[in-house]
């Protein structure tokens, strides 16, 4: 008590208690009437059957005299000097004294949440000179009159450059989509969890013909935007080029039904010209694909729920007027580019999981954590069928699917990676110095240039911290792209991999928080300091 060393853990930590414990620590329980919820309170050390088996025996003969049990009933009188629990809504507020650590700010949804990220990250060009474009896909808030419309300009002129590729694609009779791979019998309307989709362009007949006037209608588009972004002013009230002057609903519907063409050289060599020029001034053309695949996310959801992906405008307008209308929180889905340029592994995609800690906002101190993780699909990926299991690479989602007999062996059978393995893995492609000059570099600035974006709108409170895990996608040049932030990353592991990897970062975190701030020299693990302000 004199030394202020009482503790509480709510939700399921086991880790977090035994090195608690470890460390000389009291456990604080809340007070309860019930004598069945005081003898096995919610947040025991077993955790409920068939969750982390090979912990729980461990757990469960942890305190095999009740000594643990003894002591945090002595203290039960007292309030907790350290709080880790899973959302920071969960802790009575008459625990949070000026001196209590929690491992939660309040206020965190600006960036960890879709739709706080996606509003934070727009006025990140007002905080600093940093362009979102280069490592967040653009993103839109459809429940907002002005942030719709400007979906759907972005929408139309990315069908417009979506185009120009096709047709270069095509006059040199590489046909897209040609070769389905196998187990794509299953169209998009997979994916779809209310609404039947439609054909991707690739897949469409041949009684639908590229023509000429097609791709100068897309040329004359092009040109006029790349006039603008010239100009373009760091708000979004840039004038879209070109809404009226040709019949967008005539041009998307044969776009979406491309299928043949007769282009001259010379028109050839315009659209060359002009994608060169346009890949200078939108960082996310080569990312962008030629599909136009876009995802509707809930803006405060996680794990995977309620994604929806379309490549028709319609459609996505369609499916965001019916999820609003589903949701309890209206307007509060956001529409992003589909990264469809991304690097894959074995033919399969993956995602990184990365995780930081903040340990101060003012001034903004951050901590990256040196090993992290790679989420593996169960499928392999194809932009020709946008089934969950080949496009979301969420443990939560690929749990209930089983490894496709069309996946590639080489892909682990518990879908994850280490980052050293992948590192490997790089090294294999001869692109060894990607993963320390590229990747995370990269993943450091948009983590930092994130937190910056929405620092002004945090619940600020000196003393405490939070453990952030980041997502990312990599891109074909080994770029990786920002997706979004997760507020309490889970720490339940999958699988060996996880299991080492998140026992590890709650040891360091532990070391972080309770040790540095005493003695800067001590261990802080794998965790080093990227940014003090």
């Amino acid at each position: 008590v004199q030394e202020k060393k009482i503790f509480m853990v709510q939700g399921h930590y086991p880790i977090i208690r035994r090195l608690m414990r470890a460390r000389g620590w009291v456990e604080w329980k809340p007070p309860s009437t019930d004598r069945q919820l005081e003898q096995q309170p919610l947040h025991s050390p077993c955790p409920p059957a068939g969750e982390e088996e090979e912990e729980e025996e461990e757990q469960c003969d942890e305190d095999p005299n009740g000594i643990h049990d003894l002591m945090s009933y002595l203290v039960r009188n007292r309030v907790p000097n350290f709080i880790w629990t899973n959302y920071l809504g969960a802790v009575d507020r008459k625990l949070l004294g000026q001196d209590h650590v929690v491992n939660h700010y309040a206020r965190v949804g600006a960036f960890t949440t879709k739709e706080g990220l996606c509003l934070s990250l727009q006025n990140l060009p007002w905080i600093e000179q940093t362009d979102p474009n280069t490592f967040f896909p653009r993103c839109y808030l459809l429940g907002t009159t002005g942030e719709r419309e400007a979906f759907i300009d972005d929408f139309r002129l990315t069908a417009a450059r979506s185009l120009l590729k096709l047709a270069l694609e095509k006059a040199e009779n590489r046909l897209p989509g040609s070769r389905q791979p196998p187990g794509s019998n299953k169209g998009p309307g997979d994916w779809h969890m209310c609404h039947d989709s439609h054909p991707m362009p690739s897949t469409a007949g041949p009684g639908y013909p590229l023509y000429p006037h097609l791709v100068e209608e897309a040329l004359e588009v092009c040109e006029q935007h790349l006039g603008v972004l010239g100009h373009q002013d760091i708000d979004r009230g840039t004038p879209f080029p070109c809404r009226t002057c040709i019949d967008w609903d005539r041009f998307l519907h044969d776009y979406y039904c491309v299928a043949q063409l007769a282009l001259s050289g010379a028109l050839q060599n315009r659209c060359q010209e002009l994608l060169q020029r346009l890949e200078e001034q939108l960082p996310q053309l080569s990312m962008e694909g030629k599909l136009n695949v876009w995802i509707l996310k809930p803006g405060a959801e996680s794990q995977g729920r309620g994604i929806v992906c379309a490549t028709r405008l319609e459609e996505v307008l369609r499916l965001a007027r019916g999820c609003t209308a589903l949701s309890a929180r209206e307007g509060k889905w956001v529409v992003q580019k589909y990264v469809e340029r991304l690097l894959t592994i074995f033919g399969t995609k993956f995602d990184i999981r990365q995780w930081f800690v903040v340990t101060d906002w003012k001034p903004l101190t951050v901590w990256f954590y040196r090993d992290c993780y790679l989420r593996f699909c169960s499928r392999p990926f194809s932009l020709h069928s946008l089934e969950r299991a080949r496009h979301l690479c969420n443990v939560s989602v690929q749990k209930w699917y089983k490894t496709s007999p069309d996946q590639d062996p080489r892909v682990p059978p518990d879908r994850i990676w280490s980052s050293k393995q992948f590192q490997a893995y790089l090294g294999q492609l001869g692109q060894a110095d990607a993963w320390h000059q590229v990747m995370v570099p990269s993943m450091k600035a948009a983590i930092l240039s994130a937190l910056r974006s929405a620092q002004d709108q945090v619940g600020f409170r000196k003393g405490s911290f939070e453990l952030y895990g980041a997502d990312f996608l990599v891109g074909e040049d080994c770029k990786p792209w920002l997706l979004e932030i997760n507020s309490c990353p889970t720490m339940s592991p999958s699988s060996a991999v996880t299991r080492r990897l998140c026992a590890n970062v709650q040891r360091d975190t532990l070391r972080l928080v309770l040790d540095y701030k005493d003695n800067p020299t001590c261990s802080t693990g794998a965790f080093e300091l990227i940014y003090k302000e």
